[in-house]
């Protein structure tokens, strides 16, 4: 499906005058730190004399909605990456059976940070990113994701954000979390990654994410050559290896700009279709930005949605 607007969807119609049409915008109140709404409604910028209808997405059953609504309206989903996974978890692919855009309402925005320069009046299209998505079993539970699955420290920075906002703070730094942590509180593991049945070890092991995009981390590019639509529908784990913190330290905030795979000595990118990483001992795990804690292994399958839709949870 093409990227760009369907423009019947803000356009007049031959058969209908243009204020019976609606763009429904399906906000989750909880992203962008408890802004979503606010964020959702920026849409009006970008649309101006279009007539919107808001609808709060975690209170309604969206694919039911979805199917009741004609198929000339236009539908809009607002929040970030947590929303998207949560949506397609929830509904699989029962809601892409018609044009389902996307407007960055969240706080970190990964998903936006790679496709976005796709995007038309501040939306894209979602139906192409959303099909055949890659599976993560943690835990023995099966989810799909959108981005990636954080292993290591981007785990911790997770786990230690969540008890932050908590205790009530609002705006949470990750990288000084992250700096903290490799200075003082973040351990190194010993890591088994096996990838399309070949197994790889490592020891001092940073992180080890597995990514369909290129972002997580709200805009760590972890996986520069990832590209998330890749005609051989593989994905990519990304090792940082290192004995030494004060080169870890100085290395890491390359991770922002791509850069870090220079540094081939530390850092190894694999890329497969089935991948399984195991850690010597539990570490906090985060998938789109939801936080798993006490993982010792997790295993994707890239492409396994096309083929199993009872993953959802």
């Amino acid at each position: 499906m093409d990227n760009r607007i369907v423009r019947r969807g803000f356009e007049r119609p031959e058969k209908r005058r243009k204020d019976e049409r609606k763009m429904y915008v399906l906000y989750n109140p909880m992203a962008g730190n408890g802004h979503g709404e606010e964020k959702a409604r920026e849409i009006e910028k970008k649309v101006q004399g279009q007539k919107i209808e808001y609808r709060d997405v975690t209170r309604m059953d969206a694919a039911d909605f979805l199917a009741r609504l004609p198929m000339e309206e236009t539908v809009v989903l607002a929040g970030g990456d947590g929303t998207l996974n949560h949506f397609i978890n929830r509904y699989g692919s029962s809601v892409l059976n018609r044009p389902l855009y996307f407007f960055p309402a969240g706080s970190g925005n990964d998903f936006w940070n790679d496709v976005g320069q796709n995007s038309v009046d501040g939306m894209i299209l979602l139906n192409d990113y959303l099909k055949n998505l890659p599976v993560v079993e943690v835990k023995g539970k099966k989810s799909r994701f959108l981005n990636g699955i954080g292993y290591g420290i981007d785990g911790y920075c997770c786990e230690m954000g969540d008890q932050m906002r908590m205790q009530g703070k609002e705006n949470v730094n990750y990288a000084s979390i992250a700096i903290k942590g490799l200075l003082f509180h973040f351990k190194p593991a010993s890591a088994m990654v096996t990838v399309d049945g070949v197994s790889h070890r490592y020891r001092h092991v940073w992180l080890a994410p597995t990514m369909n995009g290129r972002y997580y981390g709200g805009g760590m590019e972890v996986a520069p050559a990832q590209n998330r639509l890749n005609q051989n529908g593989t994905v990519s784990v990304v090792v940082l290896h290192c004995p030494s913190k004060l080169k870890t330290l100085m290395v890491f905030p390359s991770i922002f700009k791509g850069e870090h795979v220079k540094h081939t000595e530390m850092v190894e990118v694999l890329s497969g279709e089935e991948i399984t990483v195991a850690f010597d001992r539990p570490t906090a795990l985060q998938i789109d930005g939801e936080t798993v804690t006490g993982v010792t292994e997790y295993g994707v399958m890239a492409d396994a949605d096309s083929t199993d839709q009872s993953v959802a949870v």
